[in-house]
């Protein structure tokens, strides 16, 4: 775990790899209860036969929204607990945002004191008054904790900040050290990398790892959290073996393997599924349904989502031939079943 000043220098060499994040396997009436037993074994899934070095919690996929308080902390203690069980160097990264500063700030104690690397704060979903509100949100929790922080730049807050916005977060908060920008606008990653060179970035539109940015040091060797689990199995690690060869440099050969393996006709099949509900298409959303609906064609738990959020089934599109999905086309599609 880094503390505030060791932030910057220990976010360049322990970011790299991807992050799995984690979504919530809720049961019961109407998602009311966590099955914390298929957590776990997500998590070892992750860790362990998938062999991924960092894991996101309690941020979109997990439905933070939805959780409590009380929920939140426990998730986090129980990736801390089990994915260190597996691999004792997996960098956990807490996701810590809140409706109110104090919330955001109990959880950021929370995640410092239970052993978490680093806390992200989304940009505040609501009265975020610009650059500046947000700004001052950051020197609150700053100033009362002493880990990494990390910006989370999305849409779904509803506030997007801009490149020289983010990079006076970083120039006066000293342990914020990352950022995953997730609002797919590479020109402002570009320029808040000008603009904040210490900063680790990870830009979400991942078309620029092939135009070489990774190389020209603009971006980091990282995904930092995303849904890698339903993108390989343990058999065929294709976003693994995919992802070395961006690392290493071996760009043509990375854009081969996309095409050759389906990787890419994936990502094309799938469309804007995850991010796009049909019912709120002008909303970015981190939808909870249409994850646990892909989970269904791969290794992972068998799970509910949580009131106010809808199931994909119960949604309309054009629909597929029902012998084929995105996940049967790639491959990827598995009989097992978790024990």
């Amino acid at each position: 775990m880094a503390t505030a000043r060791e932030a910057r220098a220990w976010a360049r060499s322990a970011l790299r790899g991807i992050g799995d994040s984690l979504y919530t396997p809720f049961c019961g009436t109407d998602g009311d209860d966590i099955d914390w037993d298929a957590y776990r074994t997500l998590i070892r899934y992750c860790v362990g036969d998938l062999g991924h070095p960092m894991l996101w919690c309690t941020s979109g996929l997990a439905e933070f929204w939805s959780l409590t308080l009380d929920e939140r902390k426990r998730l986090l203690e129980i990736a801390i607990e089990e994915g260190r069980a597996v691999n004792p160097e997996v960098v956990v990264q807490a996701c810590t945002a809140a409706m109110s500063a104090k919330d955001c700030l109990e959880l950021t104690l929370h995640a410092q004191h239970a052993g978490a690397d680093i806390a992200y704060i989304q940009t505040p979903m609501m009265e975020a008054h610009g650059g500046e509100g947000v700004l001052r949100f950051f020197k609150y929790i700053g100033q009362r904790t002493d880990i990494a922080l990390g910006m989370f730049n999305s849409p779904s807050s509803g506030y997007v900040l801009t490149a020289a916005e983010g990079a006076r977060i970083c120039d006066e908060v000293p342990a914020v050290c990352a950022t995953k920008e997730g609002a797919f606008r590479p020109a402002n990653s570009r320029l808040l990398h000008e603009l904040a060179p210490d900063l680790v970035i990870w830009e979400c539109e991942k078309t620029v790892y092939r135009a070489g940015w990774l190389r020209h040091g603009i971006v980091c060797p990282a995904q930092l959290g995303t849904a890698g689990y339903l993108f390989e199995t343990p058999q065929r690690p294709l976003l693994s073996e995919y992802w070395d060869l961006v690392c290493d440099g071996k760009l043509i050969e990375a854009m081969d393997y996309g095409r050759e393996s389906g990787l890419d006709q994936l990502e094309i099949d799938l469309g804007s599924w995850f991010t796009c509900y049909p019912g709120r298409a002008d909303y970015f959303t981190h939808w909870g349904g249409a994850f646990k609906y892909a989970r269904r064609f791969s290794a992972c738990p068998s799970v509910p989502i949580r009131i106010p959020g809808r199931r994909k089934q119960s949604c309309r599109r054009k629909p597929r031939p029902k012998s084929k999905t995105p996940i049967d086309g790639s491959g990827l599609s598995t009989p097992h079943r978790w024990r």
